[in-house]
């Protein structure tokens, strides 16, 4: 990365900072500001968690952005850094994903009258497994909080260490620590041991 680049990173993610504690201070138009430094990342979170999903999708990235933000809301002026925010939306997407997940379970039962919407910029769009969203949601919940925590912001978010680390607020080794015990434990709950 050229040190032009690196300078306007640092100075976007510093400023980051500033208008997250702007926000949390009251300050009106804050988040407004914050929008366009982080809408990028966003993004990639959403496409990277649209991409963990199979068959035919509903919901494009920029959807699962704009619907993600509007349930972050105030939750948002929680963060305390970039890190600590898209830690925070990853959650939210994947809550966005598994409400989805519900009403499309619901639609295929019978749930009443749908009607097929979709939220596009133009793109393509297509649905998910709902069943598949909706087992892995259930068995997030059986994990400690802050190994749940490290899996949505490694496998939804795509975080990296370093960066969930900063985010959570602890050490590295705790996180590579916490996923490799959520990991044998989402192992051992989609795929148990064999009785009798």
């Amino acid at each position: 990365m050229r040190r032009d680049t690196m300078g306007s990173l640092q100075r976007d993610v510093g400023e980051v900072t500033r208008l997250l504690q702007a926000a949390h201070e009251g300050e009106p138009g804050a988040l407004e500001r914050l929008v366009p430094l982080v809408y990028d990342d966003l993004r990639r979170l959403a496409r990277r968690q649209l991409g963990h999903e199979y068959g035919e999708r509903t919901l494009n990235a920029t959807a699962l952005v704009h619907e993600s933000f509007l349930k972050l809301g105030g939750g948002a002026m929680a963060a305390s850094d970039r890190a600590h925010f898209l830690a925070i939306a990853a959650r939210a997407m994947r809550q966005v994903l598994v409400d989805h997940a519900r009403d499309r379970r619901a639609a295929k039962r019978g749930g009443g009258a749908w009607e097929r919407t979709t939220l596009t910029d133009g793109a393509w769009a297509a649905d998910f497994d709902p069943d598949g969203m909706l087992a892995l949601d259930e068995a997030l919940a059986g994990l400690q909080p802050r190994q749940r925590q490290v899996v949505e912001c490694r496998f939804f978010g795509g975080m990296e260490e370093q960066e969930i680390a900063a985010a959570l607020g602890v050490t590295e080794r705790t996180v590579r620590r916490d996923w490799t015990k959520a990991r044998a434990w989402l192992y051992r709950y989609f795929y148990p041991e064999p009785t009798g």
